[in-house]
């Protein structure tokens, strides 16, 4: 099992937007192709920050589920031309993560 801890920083005024578009857009297209999204996140203190966290049972998973998506017409037409308006891609932080033994995520 592996996780991604994904760390994206919105562009001033597009935080609501950009988590108005994951959770209407992003999240539901890529579940349908087959990611498990565990959760999104929003801080408290600062009004920039947007996380959130996907599982894959293993590197093959995430490397067909990556294709799947951001491969797809759908991404590179509708969604994916979205993202850099929302946030800044350049301060993207991804965080790959696999859980302890005793870890109540697995």
């Amino acid at each position: 099992m592996l996780f991604e801890l994904r760390q994206y920083t919105t562009r001033p005024g597009q935080r609501e937007n950009w988590v108005r578009c994951m959770e209407e857009e992003v999240i539901p297209f890529q579940v349908s192709k087959g990611m498990v999204i565990l959760g999104s996140f929003v801080a408290e203190d600062d009004d920039s920050t947007y996380v959130w966290i996907r599982r894959f049972k293993d590197e093959a998973e995430r490397e067909r589920l990556y294709e799947a998506v951001y491969q797809s017409d759908h991404w590179k037409n509708v969604i994916g031309p979205k993202v850099p308006e929302m946030i800044d891609r350049e301060q993207i932080k991804v965080r790959r993560l696999t859980p302890t033994p005793k870890s109540g995520i697995q």
